[in-house]
Parts: C-alpha cells; sequence; structure tokens
C-alpha cells in the first residue's frame, strides 16, 4: 500500500510507533508544499493531521487536501480534548477524529475503518490474539500497545505458537518446526527461548504460553479451557 501522510515532521513518537507496529507505511510533512512535493507517484493512502499541537498549520493542510481535483480520503484528525467544541464548524475538512492522546488499538481501528468505508488501502497482514500482536510484515510484536523487543528466532517461535492456539507442541515440534529439521541444538533450546519469551511479555501475559506436563508448550487456552 501507498504511505499515509504524517503532520506534522517529525511525527510524534507516540504515532509513529503505532503506525509501525501497525505496519501502516507513512511519511511526514511539516507543510503543504513538503506533503505536494513527496507525494508518491500513486498518491497518498491517507493522512493522520495532528491537530493538538499546531492546529492552525493542520487545518490549513486540511483545506489544502480536501481542494484537490480527485477527492483525498481517508482523511483521520488527531485533536485534544479542548477542539472538540470547534470541529462542528470544519467537519467538512476530516472523515474521522480521535482523541489525543490516543490507545494504539483505537488509532488503529479508526485507520481500519476508514479505508473500508472508503475503499482506500489495506490491511497489514497480522496475528491477532487478545492483547497480543504480532505484524508479519514487519517483524514486530507488541502486547497491549507495549512493543516486545523480540530476537528473530524469539519472534518466530511466538509467531507459529501465536498461530496455533491451543494447541500441544512437543520441545522436538517446535525445534524442527521453528527452528527446522537441519539444527541440531539440543530441545533445552525450546525450553529457554520459552523463558526468554514469557519474561518478555510480562507478568500479566506470561501465562498466555502454558507448560503441559510431559508433553511440552501450549498458547492460549485449549477448546475445552484448562
Amino acid at each position: 500500500m501507498e504511505p499515509l501522510l504524517i503532520f506534522p515532521d517529525p511525527a510524534p513518537p507516540a504515532l509513529a510507533q503505532a503506525l509501525d507496529l501497525a505496519g501502516y507505511p507513512w511519511k511526514a510533512a511539516g507543510s503543504s508544499e513538503i506533503a505536494e512535493r513527496s507525494e508518491p507517484e500513486d498518491g497518498w493512502a491517507g493522512a493522520i493531521i495532528c491537530a493538538d499541537a499546531d492546529a492552525e498549520g493542520a487545518f490549513a493542510l486540511c483545506r489544502t487536501l480536501r481542494k484537490r481535483d480527485v477527492p483525498f480520503q481517508p482523511l483521520l484528525l488527531l485533536v485534544g480534548g479542548n477542539q472538540l467544541a470547534e470541529l462542528e464548524l470544519r467537519e467538512d475538512l476530516f472523515d474521522d477524529f480521535c482523541l489525543s492522546p490516543f490507545h494504539p488499538r483505537e488509532l488503529e481501528a479508526r485507520i481500519t475503518h476508514l479505508f473500508w468505508r472508503t475503499g482506500r488501502g489495506t490491511r497489514p497482514e497480522l496475528v491477532e490474539y487478545g492483547s497480543l500482536v504480532l505484524n508479519l510484515e514487519t517483524y514486530q510484536a507488541a502486547v497491549s500497545g507495549r512493543p516486545l523487543d523480540l530476537t528473530y528466532m524469539e519472534y518466530e517461535l511466538l509467531k507459529f505458537l501465536a498461530t496455533h492456539p491451543g494447541k500441544v507442541f512437543t520441545r522436538e515440534t517446535l525445534l524442527s518446526r521453528v527452528w527446522g529439521y537441519e539444527y541440531y541444538g539440543g530441545a533445552r533450546t525450546v525450553d529457554v527461548h520459552i523463558r526468554r519469551l514469557r519474561a518478555k511479555l510480562g507478568e500479566e501475559h506470561a501465562n498466555l504460553i502454558s507448560t503441559v506436563r510431559s508433553v511440552g508448550y501450549r498458547f492460549g487456552q485449549s477448546r475445552w479451557g484448562v
């Protein structure tokens, strides 16, 4: 998909992180002129305009985008709570808005809804289980909006488990399916990586990966809920 246009430049760190974790490509621009010069050949996928810090610049960019010969959609506006009263007078300048500070999952839901409504863009390939999200395109993972700092093999192990929720796998099966048949390490390699994953998931989410005595490991709940 084409990148999203972000205002201002540099993009707010929380917004940049949320978009990166959700797998949406983006480019920041600090003015209408820069946005026009840096526009991709096939156009922007949409825009996220932050109006809470620079309202004048934000709405000026919104007006410029709306004056284009080809309708520019979708356009999501990020606003502070004290700006809600003035939105009614400017509702023709945006398609949807989100209060800032925002929750990453709410922001992602609003972007997805806008793309669905306007027929623009595509949703990144994600694996989701409860509050855990793995982006298969960017090899990033987050739990409750918190990025997880995973090694390549930790990510691969978590991805394999998360795509087979409720199933129990022996250590030998995990070695062959995740590390590959030519891996000569022992079964203890799996135990070490499981222990590290649980630590990185944190105490609240460590129980996503449970030990099945004398068998191996299971991700999530079994179909019987035990």
